[in-house]
């Protein structure tokens, strides 16, 4: 292990770290639009790298980084329109990452769920995977159930229950920089959906939402092809009103005036949501959010702080009446003590030291 010392961002003094971040390739890490996982690995290799640590980001060619970048491809595949080339191109890429591992690196952080675990269990370095999808697709629970011993962090408590026998190390909650977003004190009176125009993300309830209450609704969302047929029959249809706007996909740039501005984030989801990257950027802009109670949501939400939890349409639609009882400032500052850069980095880094720890442990009583 490198036992050099930090020099910039750091308060431990504890060894400098060779952390490689493997993440997806489908887009541009950070995503110039869309793309939560990219982003959430862009943020804690830009920390890491602030505080000292020696890291190696595998990504796509046209990725931002302070890292050293080893790319994957040379552009993001939704960019290019070649998704189809995603498992080749990341299983090659996890072989660039794990071959001479042990000269590079202290520990590889993967963020590509189950696909590192073959590899992983061969080398001779620890490896952690965060596992940022849904995990009840029952196809897939022998291959957890194969790599149980793999050591893995979910990003909610919630995110964990369709595989309680796996090795969980950690929850550690996705957090964003605190300047990246602007506190926002005078809203504009509509309220925002933000996310991907799918299914589960359920754009259809906020619209019925923001109907039923009268109020304004801006819709920012990405349609991947596999879902502009959702769009054109069963969404679009339901735009006929004055009250109800389609901006289409934004990016960071726009993201805190589209928040910000809002009296409310509606996020009424339809399904065992993993985190929901939204909510937190709508409360780092002092936007309280209202949400249906499906997977991480009460974790993340304080019922009657930080927005309104509730099932039913006719019960959201009270709850964006209500909204004006909440505290925007109590969202923002929610936001600042849970869910920033720092926190989810530090709990990343202890994570890091302990399986190095319990690597090195295992080493000695070989020995």
């Amino acid at each position: 292990m490198n036992h050099s010392h930090q020099t910039s961002g750091a308060v431990n003094h504890l060894p400098r770290l060779r952390i490689a971040q493997i993440a997806p390739l489908y887009e541009p890490t950070p995503p110039k639009l869309y793309g939560g996982t990219e982003r959430v690995v862009s943020h804690i290799t830009e920390e890491l790298v602030r505080r000292g640590h020696e890291v190696t980001l595998f990504a796509s060619g046209d990725s931002v980084t302070r890292a050293n970048l080893e790319p994957g491809c040379p552009r993001a595949l939704r960019l290019a329109g070649i998704s189809e080339a995603g498992l080749p191109l990341h299983l090659s890429m996890l072989s660039d990452a794990y071959t001479h591992a042990a000269q590079r690196f202290d520990i590889i952080h993967s963020h590509l769920d189950y696909w590192s675990f073959p590899l992983a269990e061969m080398s001779e370095i620890p490896s952690v995977a965060t596992l940022h999808c849904c995990l009840d697709a029952e196809e897939l629970r022998p291959v957890y159930a194969r790599y149980r011993n793999h050591p893995v962090v979910s990003i909610s408590d919630s995110q964990r229950r369709p595989l309680p026998f796996m090795n969980w190390v950690a929850t550690v909650h996705h957090g964003l920089p605190r300047d990246l977003l602007k506190f926002n004190a005078t809203p504009r009176g509509y309220l925002a959906f933000l996310g991907r125009m799918s299914r589960e993300k359920r754009p259809d309830l906020a619209i019925a939402i923001a109907l039923r209450a009268g109020i304004p609704l801006m819709i920012a969302a990405k349609i991947d092809l596999t879902e502009q047929g959702y769009f054109d029959h069963e969404i679009k249809p339901l735009m006929n009103s004055d009250l109800i706007e389609y901006v289409g996909e934004i990016n960071d740039s726009q993201k805190a005036d589209f928040l910000g501005n809002a009296i409310a984030l509606l996020f009424p989801i339809d399904w065992p949501e993993p985190f929901g990257l939204t909510m937190i950027e709508a409360l780092a802009c002092g936007t309280p959010v209202i949400a249906r109670p499906c997977g991480s949501v009460p974790e993340v939400i304080e019922h009657g702080l930080t927005g309104f939890v509730a099932e039913s349409v006719d019960e959201l639609a009270a709850a964006v009446t209500r909204v004006d009882e909440l505290s925007r400032e109590n969202c923002r500052a929610e936001f600042e003590r849970r869910f920033t850069v720092e926190t989810m980095v530090d709990r990343y880094e202890h994570v890091y030291r302990e399986l190095i720890s319990r690597r090195d442990l295992k080493a000695s009583r070989v020995q």
